[in-house]
C-alpha cells in the first residue's frame, strides 16, 4: 500500500474543498471497497479524507412522504429500517442479497453507490490490459474469462459490471442523488448517474471532482410496495450476480 495523508473532515464543506485541491484525494466512510484496492495498489490516493463525522446517516421521513436517505447510512441499518422494509421492499431485499452481514455493517449508501467493478482483470494489476486503470491500454475480459462479465451495456472498451445490488433496486425506483461540489448542491437522477463504457471507461459516474454524495431520495411511488429483488449468482450468500432483477407491480383490473 502506498504512503498516503490522512484528514478526518468536520464538515461537508472542508470534505469537498479539500478532495479539490487534491486531486489525488479520495472520501472514505466504510472503506470496504476502496481499503481492498488500495492493498492491491489498484487506487492509490495521495490522501483520504474521513466522512464519518459528517451529519449524513440519518434516514426521514419527507412530507410528501417520500424518504430521503444519508449517504452515511449503513446498509443494515437501511435494510432493515421499518419504512423501508414496508414501503421500498425490493431495496430491503437488494441489500440483504448483497455481500455479508460484517460487510453490510460497515459500508454506507454513498459508497455502495461508487464502489468500482470486481473484473478480476481490473482488481489484479499484474494485467496490463484494463482501460479502467489505464485508459487506452485494451481490455482483457473481452478475450479472456468473462463469465461474470455485461452483456448489455458494453463496448470495445470495457465490458465490466458493475457489482452493486443496491443500485439496481434505486434505478428501479427512480431514486435521486443529492450531491454537494465546488458550485453548490445538484440533484442527480440515477438514471443520468452512471456512464456508459464508451470513450472513458475509466469515468464510471458523472460525479465531477471532489463532489460529495450527500443524501439519496426515494419517490413516494405507491407501487413500490409490491416490488421485489431476484438475484441469480453461484453461491448462495456473499456473491456478486450473474443476472439481477428489481421489479415493482401495480394491480390494475385484478391483473398485474
Amino acid at each position: 500500500m502506498n504512503r498516503f495523508s490522512y484528514l478526518r473532515a468536520s464538515d461537508e464543506g472542508i470534505a469537498v474543498r479539500t478532495a479539490i485541491q487534491d486531486n489525488q484525494a479520495k472520501f472514505i466512510a466504510g472503506g470496504t471497497n476502496l481499503l481492498d484496492l488500495m492493498k492491491e495498489g489498484v487506487e492509490t490516493p495521495q490522501q483520504l479524507i474521513d466522512i464519518n463525522d459528517l451529519p449524513l446517516s440519518r434516514i426521514e421521513r419527507l412530507p410528501n412522504r417520500g424518504i430521503r436517505i444519508g449517504a452515511l447510512v449503513r446498509n443494515s441499518d437501511l435494510a432493515y429500517d421499518e419504512n423501508i422494509q414496508r414501503q421500498y421492499p425490493v431495496l430491503s431485499q437488494a441489500l440483504l442479497s448483497g455481500a455479508s452481514p460484517q460487510l453490510r455493517n460497515m459500508a454506507t449508501v454513498g459508497g455502495n453507490l461508487v464502489q468500482r467493478t470486481r473484473c478480476y482483470y481490473f482488481t489484479d494489476n499484474g494485467f496490463s490490459s484494463c482501460n479502467k486503470r489505464i485508459l487506452s491500454s485494451g481490455c482483457a475480459a473481452i478475450s479472456g474469462y468473462n463469465r461474470i462479465h455485461a452483456i448489455f451495456g458494453t463496448s470495445d472498451s470495457c465490458i465490466a459490471t458493475h457489482p452493486s445490488d443496491m443500485a439496481v433496486a434505486l434505478t428501479a425506483l427512480e431514486a435521486v442523488i443529492h450531491t454537494q461540489n465546488s458550485n453548490g448542491t445538484r440533484q442527480i437522477p440515477i438514471s443520468d448517474f452512471y456512464l456508459l463504457p464508451r470513450d472513458t471507461p475509466d469515468r464510471e459516474t458523472v460525479l465531477q471532482p471532489g463532489e460529495l454524495i450527500t443524501a439519496v431520495e426515494l419517490l413516494p411511488l405507491p407501487f413500490a410496495t409490491s416490488s421485489r429483488y431476484f438475484k441469480v449468482r453461484d453461491r448462495a450468500s456473499y456473491d456478486f450476480a450473474l443476472v439481477s432483477v428489481a421489479a415493482l407491480t401495480t394491480v390494475s383490473g385484478g391483473n398485474q
